[in-house]
């Protein structure tokens, strides 16, 4: 029995202040999702009240969702983000699941340099680059609408997936592609129904990636579009619901957070266990 004892409290002693930390990690990266939430439930006077319990609704109510859902224009809002987020992240996938797939596969002359030439892309900074990447738009005749997110937002995003899947593709076993090819199939027939199936979750995580980035992106949707039909959910609602650039009506904003949080929170708690269970396979094959 003592030794029982000895063995638990040497356990807790042992376990207890990792659960601590990882459960105050937790708590701060979900603070703020949780007070956006809270705070879109409140009326105004409550949300600048700091006299009582402010990590709790007093006073719950919808109106501030009431209020977003009667902003002229913000279903159309929705749908140009969701068309843009589709859109790109496709069209970042395909590019970068070939890139991947020729830097990892792929034995040529220059291959390590353009590994770090796609790695070293992606860090640029992209308050660097909108000012040029606006020019050629203008040139082109695409600035204001909303192809010029679509051809704009790939360019950060496809060298990190690049770099991701090249990293992927190194680690997933080349020998049954091999055995595909030896037996009839061409590279191309190989690849779709062999390496890239063991490659999913990779891809899944790139996907996630992609359309996360292109979900919540502000920069380049305040530079690049113009015109109310034209925006997307970041520059639209903060353009509708500010005012003087000191003026927020932070109930409305809150609301709009909260549910351009929903679509990714669904897509991570759709895919998650698959993405998981994908890498937990591919590390304990061979």
């Amino acid at each position: 029995m003592g030794r029982s004892v000895a063995r638990t409290v040497r356990w807790a002693a042992g376990e207890v202040p990792f659960y601590a930390a990882l459960l105050g990690v937790v708590f701060f990266l979900l603070f703020p999702f949780y007070w956006g939430f809270i705070t879109s439930l409140k009326f105004e006077k409550e949300i600048f009240d700091f006299t009582g319990n402010i990590l709790w609704v007093r006073n719950p109510s919808l109106a501030n969702y009431e209020t977003l859902f009667k902003t002229p224009r913000f279903a159309r809002w929705l749908w140009n983000t969701s068309i843009v987020s589709v859109v790109t992240t496709a069209v970042s996938v395909v590019v970068s699941v070939m890139g991947g797939y020729a830097i990892a596969r792929l034995k040529f002359r220059g291959v390590t340099a353009a590994s770090v030439i796609v790695f070293v892309t992606y860090l640029a900074p992209k308050g660097l680059l909108f000012v040029p990447l606006a020019q050629v738009l203008n040139e082109w005749g695409l600035l204001g609408g909303l192809p010029s997110l679509m051809l704009t937002y790939p360019t950060f995003l496809i060298p990190f997936c690049t770099w991701l899947l090249s990293g992927y593709f190194t680690n997933v076993p080349s020998e049954p592609e091999e055995c595909a090819m030896i037996d009839g199939a061409s590279r191309v027939g190989a690849i779709i129904r062999v390496t890239l199936p063991m490659a999913w979750p990779g891809i899944l995580t790139a996907a996630i990636f992609s359309f996360t980035l292109s979900w919540n992106e502000l920069l380049y949707s305040l530079a690049f579009l113009r015109g109310e039909e034209n925006r997307l959910l970041t520059n639209g609602v903060m353009q509708a619901f500010a005012r003087s650039g000191d003026i927020f009506f932070w109930g409305p904003l809150m609301a709009a957070s909260t549910l351009a949080s929903v679509p990714v929170a669904i897509l991570y708690f759709l895919f998650m266990d698959r993405f998981v269970g994908g890498l937990t396979a591919g590390a304990t094959k061979g």
